[in-house]
């Protein structure tokens, strides 16, 4: 007999396909830097929010504890993401002041997938893969031009996770997870061969094609729920320590370093009526501890060229990022749901020449989402995200003086905005 629904094996066995095909096509999506703002079509329409309200297997992803609440469950879902960005050069004494599209590539697809069992009441051991992703330009016409870089400039980072993961109930309504990330980034970048006389490695900056490197974590997690209505949650994720890009050994510190950031956070999810859920969350990246991120450009004028231990890097802040959402059910089919996030500001604005290269600068999120579940079926959820555009503008940002002591002066300005939509379909099984 045939059916109109899929079977959780089946979906999952097409999920995995669409995963292996979709994975090297998604390089940027709705970010908090170059993290995801959410990492499932739920907790993405919630703003993200999803550290004490687990509503499926991807919270492997952000607080791995809540599997023992999600129970026996499969996802897959996909995310398409259209950013807008680019930047603009003024007072410089190396050509005229202009500004610059980086969206040479503008649609992306980011997939995802988890799986989640209960071997016991109080335990639960499932799986998912995810991805970051942020650090993605494409200047046709190239903003480093002027100061000897040829051909189209840019970068295009992908960073994507398979996490096995382990929770345990150790009293009734409390429980904590274990998740392993394993790690595969791959990393590119063109047209800046410019900073190649700033490099120990010139040879290994730019043009290089695309370079890939395994890299290994943890994250671990509490949720706990204290009364019917009240669940708090709080998790720690360490650095993804990775091997090497060798080929771009002559622009990352550390002769190619590039570790995923640690991030930390906590979570409140409160059931104000019966049908009506709120959760918020507070998460801190400490983007400030990977050198390759964290370091500042002036590194490079006081010795350490590009590519040396602790040389220059794209000069990022911690980031702290709020997020709130409501979850309202309207009946037993239908969900709604919205939410708002901000993150403080990872770029500063004397860190906007390289930055060029990675503008992750928008710092608010307003999202919405829904929810059906079909008789007998999965349940299907989408979401809509809009972040409006954030401009940094640069301020003592491009080195004065004239090569190798400066770049000629002036100011980089840098801009983002982001839309996107997702899709996703959630068995219970």
């Amino acid at each position: 007999m045939y059916t109109l629904y899929p079977s959780p094996g089946s979906a999952i066995r097409c999920g995995a396909a669409v995963f292996a095909v979709l994975a090297p096509l998604a390089a940027a999506h709705a970010t908090d830097g170059y993290f995801s703002e959410g990492y499932s079509t739920i907790n993405q329409g919630m703003g993200g929010a999803s550290i004490a309200y687990p509503r499926d297997t991807l919270t492997i992803a952000t607080n791995p504890a809540g599997l023992i609440s999600v129970g026996n469950r499969a996802d897959i879902g996909i995310e398409f993401f259209v950013p807008d960005r680019g930047a603009s050069i003024s007072g410089n004494a190396f050509g005229p002041d202009q500004g610059y599209s980086a969206n040479g590539q503008t649609n992306y697809y980011l997939p995802s997938l988890g799986y989640s069992h209960l071997v016991t009441p109080d335990l639960a051991l499932g799986i998912a893969a995810y991805g970051n992703g942020g650090l993605n330009t494409t200047y046709n016409n190239n903003p480093y031009g002027r100061f000897g870089g040829t051909g189209a400039a840019g970068v295009n980072l992908d960073q994507f996770f398979v996490s096995p993961t382990a929770a345990y109930q150790f009293v009734p309504g409390h429980s904590i997870g274990l998740s392993v990330n394993v790690e595969y980034q791959w990393f590119s970048s063109s047209g800046i061969a410019a900073f190649a006389p700033f490099s120990q490695a010139p040879a290994d900056l730019s043009n290089r094609s695309t370079d890939g490197a395994f890299g290994g974590g943890v994250r671990i997690g509490y949720l706990g729920h204290f009364t019917p209505q009240l669940s708090l949650g709080v998790f720690w994720q360490s650095q993804t320590y990775s091997q090497d890009f060798n080929k771009y050994q002559g622009l990352f510190a550390n002769g190619g370093s590039f570790n995923a950031p640690s991030t930390y956070g906590a979570g409140v999810a409160y059931a104000i009526t019966p049908a009506l859920d709120v959760a918020f969350d507070v998460t801190r990246i400490d983007y400030s501890d990977v050198a390759s991120v964290g370091n500042s450009l002036s590194k490079l004028f006081a010795g350490n060229a590009f590519g040396s231990k602790n040389g220059p890097g794209f000069g990022w802040r911690d980031v702290t990022a709020f997020k709130l959402g409501a979850n309202y059910r309207l009946n037993p089919e239908w969900q709604v749901r919205a939410g708002f996030a901000y993150n403080t500001q990872p770029v500063p604005s004397d860190q906007t020449f390289l930055n060029i290269l990675a503008p992750g600068v928008v710092q608010w999120h307003l999202t919405a989402g829904a929810s059906y579940t079909l008789p007998n079926g999965p349940e299907i959820s989408v979401f809509a995200l809009y972040a409006p555009e954030t401009t940094v503008n640069g301020s003592g940002s491009i080195p004065a003086g004239y090569p190798p002591a400066g770049f000629g002066g002036g100011e980089a300005n840098i801009h983002l905005s982001e839309w996107a939509i997702g899709i996703s379909a959630g068995w219970k099984l």
